[in-house]
Formats: C-alpha cells, sequence, structure tokens
C-alpha cells in the first residue's frame, strides 16, 4: 500500500505535530461539558481555561446525568470555587477575551468583580485585550494538571447545550432564567499525552500576554486522567494550527497556519470535502475550491457543506449573510460548470405544529477524503483565518485504510448521520461507501421524511425587501487585516485591559467599595500597570 501524500507540513500549515496517549471527538455539549465537569473534579493541581465567552453559572450537568452529581455542585464557577477550597494545592487561571461593545447586552456583566472578589483567592480571572483591533480571541481550551486537554468549537457559557438529538424543543436547554433556547450543535475534541505540552504553553503564552505576569504550569505525573468519547481517536500524532492576527502593543507577528491548512486539504483532495461550520465567507477558501474545481485532469470532487439556516444576529445576517450567500451561489455555479457535486445543507427537527426548527450549526469541522480531519476553533470566514486568534487539531492519515482514516470516517459518518437524522447499518452504508454523496444527501434534503434540509442560501434582503436599501457592498464585519493606525492602536491598549473591561472594573471598584490598591487583587486589577503584574509581557 502507498503511503498518502501529507498535507501538514509544521511551519507551513501547523506549529508543531506531536504525540496523544488517548483521544477523542466529543458531539454537542451535552458530552462536552459532562467529561468537563469529571476532569474539573479530578484536577489537583491547576485548571485552566481560555474562551471567546463566559458565564459564571452555566450548568455543566443535566438531566439523567445530574445524579452523577449526588446533589452536588454542578455550576461552573460555584464548582471552580469549591474545588479551590476544598484543594489548597488547586489554582484556576481564566482568561476571557475583552469583547467588544456591541456585544455587551448578550454578556454576563461585572466578571471581574464575580469571578475575582466573591471567589477563592487561588481562581484568578483576566480579560484578554491583546487581540488586534476588530480582531477578537476566538480560541477554545482548557488544560487541566498538564496532562489533559479540550479544544475545540464550544465556550462554557449561555445557549450552548444541547444533545444529539436536537429535538425542536426541550426544557433542559434553558441557562441563566432565560426561556429555553433552540437546537444546538457543536465538536470538541480532548486528549492527553504529549501534545498537552504545548496547549498549555499557548495559554501560559495567552496570560502573559494579557498582562497576567507568567506562569509555569508544571505537568502532574498522573494517567488516572481518563474520559469517554463520543467517537474515540486512535493513540498517535495530531497536528497544531494557530491563527493570530498582527498586534503592535504587544508586539506579535500575525500566524495564518489554519488558512493554509484549509487551502493546502483543499487542494490534495481527490474524492470529497466535507465542511460544517458556522459561517462561510473566507474569501481564501472560496479560491482554493474555485480553484481544485477548475484543475485539470483532477478526479470530481463531491462537496458538501453544513451551515446555519442564518446567522443568528441580525448584525451577521447583514453583513456577513450577504458574502456568504454570494460565494456559496458562485461555487454552485463553478461547480455545475466543471461537473463537480456541490451542495450546502441545513438540520431540522419538526415542531409540534410541523414547522422546521433549525439546528443552530456552531461546529468548525473539515473532513477531506476520510484521510484527513481538523476540528477546532476557526470559522471559515476572513477574521477567523486571518485576524482573530484560533486553535485547530489535525489528523491524518499515514497508510489507506489505517486506524486514523477509520477513525476520521467514523466521526464524518456519525456527524453526517446526526444531521440527517438517519440511525441503522442500511441508512448510513450510502455514507460510509462515501460514492455519490451529494446525490445522496439531496434525496433526503429534499423527501421531508429526515432532518436534513437544502440551503435555500437567502439572505436577509431576498426574505425581506424593507431591508433592501441596507444591503452592504463591502463586508468591514469580516476584514481579513487589523485596518488601524499605529497611535490609535497604542491609545486603544495602553494598560492591561481594554476599555470596557476597564469600566466594568472602575464600576466593581465603586460598587463593592475596595481600594485599587487591595493586596489580593493587585496582579489582577492594578491601578497602574506594573513591569512585573500590570504592563504588557511578551508571549513566552
Amino acid at each position: 500500500m502507498n503511503d498518502v501524500k501529507s498535507i501538514l507540513i509544521p511551519g507551513r500549515n501547523c506549529w508543531t505535530r506531536t504525540e496523544t496517549h488517548d483521544a477523542g471527538v466529543l458531539v454537542d455539549a451535552r458530552d462536552y461539558y459532562r467529561e468537563l465537569y469529571r476532569a474539573i473534579r479530578k484536577a489537583r493541581r491547576s485548571i485552566v481555561i481560555t474562551g471567546w465567552q463566559f458565564d459564571s453559572d452555566v450548568t455543566l450537568l443535566r438531566g439523567e446525568d445530574l445524579e452523577e452529581a449526588n446533589g452536588g455542585e454542578v455550576r461552573l464557577l460555584p464548582l471552580l470555587d469549591q474545588m479551590c477550597r476544598e484543594n489548597p494545592e488547586l489554582h484556576v487561571y481564566i482568561l476571557a477575551w475583552d469583547f467588544s461593545m456591541l456585544l455587551a447586552m448578550e454578556r454576563e456583566w461585572m466578571q471581574n468583580m464575580l469571578f475575582n472578589w466573591t471567589t477563592n483567592e487561588r481562581l484568578r480571572f483576566r480579560f484578554d485585550s491583546s487581540s488586534p483591533l476588530y480582531g477578537a480571541h476566538h480560541q477554545k481550551l482548557v488544560v487541566i494538571d498538564g496532562v489533559m486537554a479540550f479544544t475545540g468549537g464550544m465556550d462554557v457559557c449561555d445557549c450552548r447545550w444541547d444533545d444529539r438529538d436536537h429535538p425542536a424543543r426541550s426544557k433542559l436547554r434553558c441557562d441563566s432564567g432565560r426561556d429555553p433556547h433552540g437546537p444546538y450543535h457543536d465538536v470538541q475534541t480532548v486528549l492527553t499525552g504529549p501534545a498537552v505540552k504545548p496547549l498549555a504553553e499557548l495559554f501560559e503564552a495567552r496570560w502573559a500576554h494579557s498582562g497576567g505576569g507568567e506562569l509555569h504550569l508544571e505537568p502532574v505525573n498522573r494517567d488516572d486522567l481518563t474520559f469517554e468519547a463520543t467517537m474515540p481517536a486512535p493513540p498517535g500524532p495530531v497536528a497544531i494550527s494557530r491563527t493570530f492576527g498582527k498586534t503592535l502593543l504587544p508586539p506579535q507577528a500575525e500566524v495564518q497556519e489554519i488558512r493554509a491548512l484549509y487551502v493546502d486539504a483543499i487542494e490534495a483532495a481527490e474524492h470529497f470535502i466535507y465542511i460544517e461550520n458556522q459561517y462561510f465567507s473566507s474569501r481564501a477558501i472560496y479560491d482554493a475550491l474555485v480553484k481544485r474545481m477548475r484543475a485539470a485532469g483532477r478526479p470530481r470532487l463531491q462537496v458538501m457543506l453544513v451551515l446555519p439556516r442564518q446567522p443568528e444576529a441580525l448584525r451577521e445576517q447583514i453583513a456577513m449573510g450577504v458574502a456568504q450567500v454570494r460565494l456559496l451561489r458562485a461555487l454552485r455555479e463553478v461547480a455545475a460548470e466543471t461537473g463537480h457535486g456541490f451542495a450546502v445543507y441545513g438540520s431540522a427537527a419538526k415542531d409540534e405544529d410541523g414547522s422546521d426548527v433549525f439546528t443552530y450549526i456552531h461546529s468548525k469541522v473539515l473532513v477531506v477524503d476520510d484521510t484527513f480531519m481538523t476540528i477546532g476553533s476557526a470559522n471559515t470566514t476572513n477574521r477567523s483565518l486571518g485576524l482573530d486568534s484560533e486553535l485547530n487539531l489535525s489528523w491524518e492519515t499515514e497508510t489507506p485504510g489505517d486506524a486514523v482514516s477509520r477513525a476520521i470516517r467514523r466521526v464524518r459518518v456519525s456527524l453526517m448521520a446526526e444531521h440527517a437524522g438517519l440511525a441503522g447499518v442500511s441508512a448510513l452504508r450510502p455514507l460510509v461507501e462515501a460514492k455519490r454523496m451529494v446525490e445522496t444527501l439531496d434525496r433526503l434534503a429534499h423527501d421531508g421524511q429526515h432532518r436534513l434540509r437544502p440551503h435555500p442560501l437567502e439572505t436577509v434582503f431576498d426574505q425581506n425587501p424593507l431591508f433592501k436599501p441596507l444591503e452592504p457592498e463591502e463586508f468591514l464585519i469580516d476584514p481579513e487585516e487589523s485596518v488601524l493606525d499605529e497611535s490609535l492602536f497604542e491609545a486603544l491598549h495602553k494598560g492591561d485591559d481594554g476599555l470596557f473591561a476597564s469600566g466594568v472594573r472602575l464600576l466593581s471598584r465603586w460598587l463593592v467599595g475596595k481600594p485599587c490598591d487591595t493586596a489580593r487583587h493587585s496582579a489582577i486589577l492594578p491601578c497602574v500597570p506594573s513591569q512585573e503584574e500590570g504592563g504588557p509581557a511578551g508571549p513566552g
């Protein structure tokens, strides 16, 4: 058997390739939150978490899973606080993106006060404002004791929990006094082994870059941190890829490994490309798909995308939805012209009145030929591939039909079956064989008996003519690069936190009546950045 041509090239499309002792894929937040709860309960020395968004009272166990807690604490922040109080050797570090004011009404307020002033002193929370102008910190990473890591598309925040059934309605999909939210799909990875070390180092660098000072997360010598994955991945090599936008203060060069990863994987495709993602507006990925479709002498592809019915917020529907629909319509035309299979789908459950309730797709998965798979935080947008901070893990086959290839196929088939609402060997066989998959999925999408739906590729302007005058020609919400003036950048980033976090910090002090130089919080909420604790730190 001939070896498969390698896609992964350290220094180009991945940071490093390293080994796992055990690895797996966690599909949907029920499985992820349950394993995260178990890992937190077992932690001895350190828990580090970074993400795009956090909510303090997210319930990690729900429904029948609650039996595992025996009446104990299952909310995120109270659980972390309890673990610190019970174990004097445990330290918890949480790093959150210092989010845009556009999102202020959608976020939990006073988090500096809530996470730092109401909890054990060994639980430290920071806002990270070191992203480029117009950029976001979007990486999702948890490391337990330096020996187990979770990363992928999922944050621990409101409106994320769901199980793989994705019913139209569920009382368990309820957070923080809200009404239950709709169906929600996402994918996370979990692993142990040497691959955890660079992930821990990544967090250390992010913490230092945010102004939090130096961290040294020594791994604990233990082999009892195990997990139950939705689907296992074989032990062995895994690649770590990143995106970082260029910043001037603190200084950081741009890193675009995930963009190169997608482009290289698409170019290498011989049979099919499967993508599920929250958005599709990346010009680089569009160009790569067009180039591959037009490549002379190459096999015809089956290209399948699973996307949300439409972006969540109106601002995204106006700005990113238009770019997405235009690119996808153009790809459909190129595929028809060149003879490739191409289709875009959504997934929906029937409500009591017979109407469709669509599952919101938040996952970020790419599978090529069942020989390559990447899962992570990166959306297929210009921002995610050029400006935001992102993190992906990738697996690649060495020989056709090996254990990695079989594991990738299991993941792909299981995800496609979830979106289509299929079960049973006979129903899944066409997906396993991976022949004429677009035709197979089209039949499922149009027969009305399954969950799969053809994506209408409509914008909010198509649906409502009243919005037509607002239709944008340019899409500044999805830039590839930071558009900034150096003096403006420095003015916005003086101090250790961004403008919104600084405002919340001042209001928190006023409400609680704490002086600025309170000893416990001097490293977290300094009045004047110090070289040791508050000032900008290098990436480490």
